[in-house]
């Protein structure tokens, strides 16, 4: 049973934001930071048998900007 799991979250093109676990088979997605935090905590319970769900949770945030010179 894996201790942590951390997921990378990015802004929709659609607006609100998307999330996807590394080293897992789990992608989510929701309108607001709020609605995408409950629906990560949803997804890992569905992934995972009951008590086996990583104790740890983290969710690393990335923006990716252009900037002219």
């Amino acid at each position: 049973m894996p201790r942590e799991l951390i997921f990378l979250v990015e802004e929709a093109d659609e607006g609100g934001y998307v999330a996807r676990a590394l080293g897992e088979g789990i992608f989510t997605q929701g309108e607001t930071w709020e609605e995408l935090k409950e629906m990560v905590r949803d997804a890992v319970r569905c992934h995972f048998p009951e008590g086996e769900a990583p104790k740890i949770i983290r969710l690393h945030f990335v923006r990716e900007e252009v900037l002219a010179p």
